[in-house]
């Protein structure tokens, strides 16, 4: 089966649900473009030809090195480097003939120029079928991209060609024994030299691909000011020359899944570092980054979810119990509608949120390296900021929660053949923890997404409630002709409704005199009330991000309302039960 051609879904999502009238323009301004390229669709033709090539590879050979790199692992630390294991090496190789390292690359430092959203659909062909190959592969595309953002000319055209060709990887270093999710708490030190560069010391744990050949490094220089505000980001090279290593890696991590993916620790004692932007930033930069790569774990969940249905829905059709495919048997058959439901529905909400991605992200890239953009690219960019930071923690939250979920469930259909080694659903199902944890936890990101409700509850109260009561459900985003959009007004009306009642409950200000005063609604103590709600919200909220998305393409698209329809009737009962812990906790 190849994962684009042969999957109906994938077409259909690529020709109609990422915004190529905007986002072509802003990589190829003008026509004939330099590859002879005539017009967007000849790109977009190209783009569905790349990704039927890269469809092929993954569902052929990537998938089957897949168990034999679990088993085996991603290679050894030796002499303070990492050695990739000859399966691991033999995905590097395939990975450069194709070209696909260097997907988004602009191509003056080597890539193919290409938008974001071909990347992103690579990387969930790459889980769907083995994560421990997306998870190393993500860490060339995501290096040429902060080199490319972040550095001078000078190393842009020294270290983007080899991460294009597959020479060269790095590693975001941010985790220390002391420090996880509080990155204010980082000790790792950097000490200015005469020549303008910086020492570090200190290590760094759980780094994904410590042993790539080069780190963007999270440190405080000695007299910053403590917390996030003191904390710069440098470039550290392994291999500057000489016969000693930069830095070292120490220890490649025992896991319980993605075995095929190096997490190491990683020591700095004196080791040379060139400061990346100004000081104190580091955070602001690393920040960019982690939108990127939340959404890029958003896709990786997505691919496992894809890989792990892929499976059970074969062996369902192909076993037979009580004289009939399971597939026949009623609550198996709900159970399996249910989960391609939800599947579906993940992945039109994860294409969308890349089409926005994308436009900001070039937006941004622009910005930052020209200083200026045109009102009609500065409303772009901000719109797309919008969507952009609003579906972010949503999105990793949602399609790794339901990607753990959902390879449990996979294991279920299989029985007892779902807990063998000898079947790849246990090994879905083991990978998926990794995407849970990484890149912020689902915690995490539902304590980013109460945090946006707050802010924007608090800036003004009156216009924040009176947007609820003032509207009836048929005034809302786009023409409520539609069936499903009438539909998602209604569920919409009612969600907003609850999560009045939920803010009133936890936020409201004792004196009535304070209702509309923005900072009688931020007292620390009934902050941390709401928070104890802020994952059930971040569900709630995911789930009607997803039907709004899919009131829209079925408004596209009349084929697409099944789909609505049957994530309607999906999700209504979990936000009728979210409504109900909201008015008894």
């Amino acid at each position: 089966m190849n994962y684009f051609s042969d999957d109906k879904e994938w077409p259909w999502l690529l020709d109609n649900a990422i915004d190529w009238d905007r986002i072509i323009p802003l990589y190829y301004p003008k026509f004939p473009t330099e590859d002879g390229f005539q017009n967007k669709d000849e790109i977009i033709d190209f783009i569905k030809e790349l990704l039927t090539q890269t469809g092929a590879w993954t569902s052929t050979a990537v998938l089957e090195r897949a168990a034999a790199l679990d088993k085996i692992g991603a290679g050894k630390v030796e002499n303070g480097i990492t050695i990739p294991s000859d399966e691991l090496a033999a995905f590097y190789k395939e990975a450069a003939e194709l070209q696909v390292f260097g997907l988004p690359v602009p191509q003056d430092v080597g890539g193919l120029g290409l938008p974001l959203g071909p990347l992103m659909i690579v990387l969930s062909q790459l889980a769907r079928a083995c994560m421990s190959s997306c998870t190393q592969f993500a860490f060339f595309t995501s290096m040429a991209d902060m080199v490319h953002r972040y550095c001078d000319d000078e190393t842009q055209q020294r270290i983007i060609p080899q991460i294009c060709a597959g020479t060269m990887s790095g590693s975001m270093c941010l985790t220390e024994p002391g420090c996880g999710s509080d990155l204010g708490m980082i000790k790792t030190s950097a000490t200015p030299t005469d020549d303008g560069k910086y020492l570090l010391n200190g290590a760094k744990i759980f780094i994904t691909n410590g042993g790539g050949g080069l780190g963007f490094v999270l440190a405080r220089i000695k007299d910053a000011p403590e917390g996030l505000a003191g904390i710069s980001m440098f470039l550290c090279e392994q291999n500057i020359g000489g016969d000693k290593l930069n830095y070292r890696v120490t220890k490649n991590e025992e896991k319980m899944g993605m075995h095929g993916s190096f997490t190491t620790e990683v020591v700095y004692e004196n080791s040379t570092a060139t400061l990346v932007g100004e000081q104190g930033k580091g955070f602001k930069y690393m920040l960019h980054l982690m939108n990127e790569a939340r959404i890029a774990v958003g896709m990786q969940a997505l691919g496992g979810i894809e890989g792990c249905l892929d499976y059970a829905l074969k062996y369902a059709t192909e076993r037979e119990q009580f004289g009939r495919p399971l597939t026949e048997l009623p609550l198996m058959k709900r159970n399996l509608s249910d989960f391609t439901t939800e599947r579906d529905a993940i992945r039109a909400l994860m294409v969308d949120t890349v089409s926005h991605f994308d436009i900001y992200q070039n937006l941004d890239k622009k910005k930052s390296h020209t200083g200026e953009l045109n009102k009609k690219e500065t409303k772009m960019h901000d719109e797309a900021w919008i969507w952009t930071r609003k579906r972010t923690p949503l999105v990793k939250y949602y399609a790794c929660e339901a990607y753990t979920h959902l390879s449990q469930r996979a294991i279920q259909v299989l029985g007892g053949y779902g807990y063998m080694e000898e079947y790849p659903v246990e090994r879905y199902h083991r990978d998926s923890f990794g995407p849970l944890l990484y890149e912020g936890t689902s915690q995490i990101q539902a304590l980013m997404a109460l945090k946006d409700v707050v802010k924007y509850a608090a800036k003004d109260p009156k216009k924040f409630f009176s947007s609820v009561f003032a509207k009836h459900p048929t005034a809302n985003f786009v023409s409520a002709d539609h069936f499903s959009v009438k539909e998602f007004n209604k569920i919409q009306y009612k969600f907003k409704k609850n999560t009045i009642k939920l803010l009133m409950k936890c936020l409201r200000p004792e004196s009535i005199g304070d209702i509309f005063n923005p900072k009688a609604w931020t007292a620390e103590s009934n902050i941390e009330e709401l928070m104890t709600h802020a994952e059930t919200l971040c569900q709630a909220l995911s789930y009607m991000e997803t039907l709004r998305v899919l009131a829209i393409h079925s408004e596209q698209d009349e084929s697409r309302l099944d789909l609505f329809k049957r994530y309607e009737i999906l999700v209504r009962p979990r936000l009728e039960m979210i409504y109900t812990d909201w008015s008894i906790r």
